[in-house]
């Protein structure tokens, strides 16, 4: 969930790139919280400000995803491990993992006091599939049959084949193949069903959403601060055990720990590198530490010039072995991140560190400068300079620093850490194929499955596929794994998968986390979730 993009997966996700960490733009907490006894109240907490208005279709990065996977329940939601449960879902039924009957539970209301219906699924799923609706986590969709004459630039259809609404409170849904993740997926944001007010214009209902989560709406001063409050009709399984949120977006997170140290904050997900040594004698029992489902890796775009073909594939392989990973983690994170070993994370079950071709992420100046010299007789790269961009308001200026510094040692060229202001701001140039250098980009799980880092990320027309990565095989090989009987034969394939993606260097892994966060002396309970975000609706205080 970082945002990132995604173009073609397979009921994977996006939310995710995790974006993960800060990205927050504009004023402390601070700078707008309040003395008054209805503001102590609420649990205040880091964020950014979201790149897109706030509507579940297109929202596939973190700082939006936080907000809106409080204000909306699916069909399943997600417990601080992971584990999915049914939350909107009276009975999910199927025989053959293609052909599904949908239930949904009764009397469950939107926050404008509109009643929740099969239909306010089937429409909110068909909105987002739809291609001239241009919605960035549109092929979350893409397993349903229907979705592909739908999608197309121009649709030959307004709505998917495979979906049909049986009464008020029944569905179905019909797959092009069968899914081990489809169940699994139905609690990520794009399956959130959207109330009949959002579809007289979208873009407005992004800005004031209408729910159906253990959280309302109550306001978005943008750059600032989102403040919620707890849907008092909300009958699901994670009702708010506090008097509120208040996502409030800040420039660094050196200026977020500095407000929790002050109580000005309640809760950090993400402990500045600058602090990582002296974090836990700094908060005693208030520091939290936790392995988590996230990952951050240098992308560089086929456009780039030099990292197309054969002589990026050696490049970029020549770049990760030139990275000294250990080294970088104990220095910058104190230990707290473990070296990438594959392109997803280690926490996620089926996990592999000893995929065929793995040691290419493992430190090797020798081969590093050999590759560099295979790639500079196709085209000598001679004058060039090798720039990863970064945002400088999440955090990452230190450990981009020592791999830019790391690379220039080792294959002795010209390499530099470039900062951007915002983390919109990379996005927005990732996007459009525009930004011109290697770059900085994470995911953060949506849930708890390889798939659905992979699909996100490394499907040949995700809108998350940052590195415009396309490889009809490893495509194959990902709706085979898909389609699996079991997890082990899904694994099995996976890791097929990985293999062809570690010999094409689709792009750098870097780590994954073992995150860092805290908790104010006025919060009774706070802990991270599987993907390092916070249970945000179990905070206590």
């Amino acid at each position: 969930m970082e945002a990132n993009r995604e173009r073609s997966l397979r009921f994977i996700r996006a939310t995710a790139l995790i974006a993960a960490g800060l990205v927050a733009t504009s004023l402390g907490l601070t700078a707008c919280s309040s003395d008054d006894s209805a503001d102590a109240a609420i649990v205040t907490t880091n964020a950014g400000e979201p790149q897109n208005p706030l509507v579940p279709t297109n929202t596939n990065e973190n700082m939006g995803g936080r907000v809106v996977d409080r204000l909306f329940a699916g069909l399943k939601y997600y417990d601080a491990n992971g584990e999915a449960h049914d939350e909107m879902a009276e009975k999910i039924e199927t025989t053959d993992r293609k052909s599904y009957r949908i239930t949904i539970k009764p009397n469950w209301k939107f926050t404008d006091g509109t009643t929740v219906t099969a239909e306010s699924f089937v429409d909110a799923w068909n909105y987002g599939a739809l291609g001239t609706n241009a919605q960035l986590q549109g092929y979350a969709f893409s397993q349903i049959a229907g979705f592909d004459e739908v999608n197309a630039e121009q649709p030959k259809a307004q709505t998917m084949s495979g979906l049909k609404v049986v009464d008020d409170r029944t569905f179905t849904v019909e797959l092009k193949s069968p899914s081990i993740d489809f169940e699994s997926a139905l609690g990520y944001a794009p399956f959130y069903p959207l109330p009949e007010v959002a579809f007289k214009d979208m873009k407005a209902f992004g800005e004031k959403p209408v729910g159906n989560g253990p959280y309302a709406f109550e306001s978005w001063e943008h750059n600032v601060k989102i403040d919620l409050k707890p849907n008092p009709d909300y009958p699901g399984g994670r009702p708010a055990k506090n008097k509120g949120l208040r996502f409030v977006m800040y420039q660094s997170y050196e200026t977020a720990y500095a407000d929790l140290q002050a109580g000005n904050l309640d809760a950090l997900d993400t402990i500045p590198d600058s602090a990582l040594s002296t974090y836990k004698s700094d908060l005693g029992d208030r520091a939290i530490t936790k392995p988590t489902a996230q990952n951050q890796h240098i992308g560089i775009q086929s456009n780039v010039p030099h990292f197309a073909g054969a002589e990026g594939v050696l490049r970029r392989k020549a770049i990760s072995m030139a990275i000294n990973r250990p080294q970088i983690i104990e220095k910058i994170f104190n230990g707290l991140r473990n070296p990438a070993r594959d392109f997803t994370a280690s926490t996620l079950p089926g996990f592999d560190a000893n995929l065929p071709g793995a040691e290419v992420f493992e430190y090797n100046p020798e081969e590093a400068k050999k590759l560099w010299a295979q790639a500079d007789a196709m085209s000598p790269w001679a004058g060039s300079r090798y720039t990863i961009t970064y945002n400088s308001d999440g955090g990452h200026q230190a450990w981009i620093e020592a791999v830019a510094n790391s690379v220039k040692n080792t294959l002795n060229i010209d390499a530099v850490a470039n900062p951007v202001p915002t983390f919109k701001d990379v996005r927005d140039a990732v996007n459009a194929e525009t930004i011109g250098t290697a770059f900085r980009y994470g995911w953060q799980g949506d849930y708890p499955t390889m798939m659905q880092f992979l699909g996100s990320n490394y499907y040949s027309y995700s809108e998350t596929n940052n590195v415009n990565y396309n490889n009809p095989e490893v495509d194959r090989l990902f709706d085979a794994a898909m389609a699996a009987a079991t997890k082990e034969e899904s694994y099995k394939l996976i890791g097929q998968a990985q293999a062809i993606l570690i010999r094409d260097m689709a792009d750098i892994p870097v780590f994954d986390y073992i995150a860092a966060a805290g908790r104010s002396d006025r919060v009774t309970k706070a802990e991270l979730a599987w993907n390092g975000l916070f249970d945000f609706e179990n905070i206590e205080k």
